[in-house]
């Protein structure tokens, strides 16, 4: 390859391996990542009265997230597992969707980043919302998944262009 971007987890025979993060300088990393599940407003509405066959959609699927977020090494195949200091999901309605805006963060001190535990956190706690409102509502749409920003390590930081967070 030229001097342009390469893949980190593929070696020169092209072979998938776990990067080493040994020798690289512990640092305070942080990552949001978001995503929404768009739904019909009536689905929303029982969501927000807490009126789900299943239950407390918002707050199951807040736990879901946090939950996965700490098992993404199992779920990842070349990720490493991490001790993390926080995980926080945040769960919004948002009308123009119509549905519920999700936003993870993962927090850490170490030698790797805690972007793929934010992303993990953000769709599995869409999934759940999914799950847990789809006897309402099988026409929902998960979406919107993406890394907002980054901070720590070599590479730096990263902000989304165009965010304003």
């Amino acid at each position: 390859m030229s001097g342009g971007p390469s893949l980190t987890h593929i070696d020169s025979a092209g072979e998938a391996n776990m990067v080493d993060v040994g020798d690289k300088t512990e640092t305070v990393r942080v990552a949001v990542a978001e995503g929404h599940v768009r739904m019909r407003p009536e689905t929303l509405a029982l969501i927000l009265e807490g009126n789900a066959k299943k239950g407390d959609v918002i707050g199951t699927a807040r736990l879901a997230g946090i939950m996965a977020a700490k098992q993404t090494s199992d779920l990842i195949p070349l990720c490493h597992p991490l001790m993390l200091t926080k995980v926080s999901v945040d769960i919004v309605p948002d009308d123009a969707l119509p549905g519920l805006r999700v936003e993870a963060m993962a927090k850490l001190k170490g030698r790797t980043g805690v972007e793929m535990e934010a992303l993990t956190a953000v769709s599995i706690a869409c999934l759940t919302i999914y799950d847990m409102a789809k006897a309402a509502d099988r026409e929902m749409e998960i979406g919107g998944v993406r890394l907002v920003s980054k901070s720590g390590g070599r590479s730096g930081d990263y902000r989304r262009q165009g965010d304003n967070r």
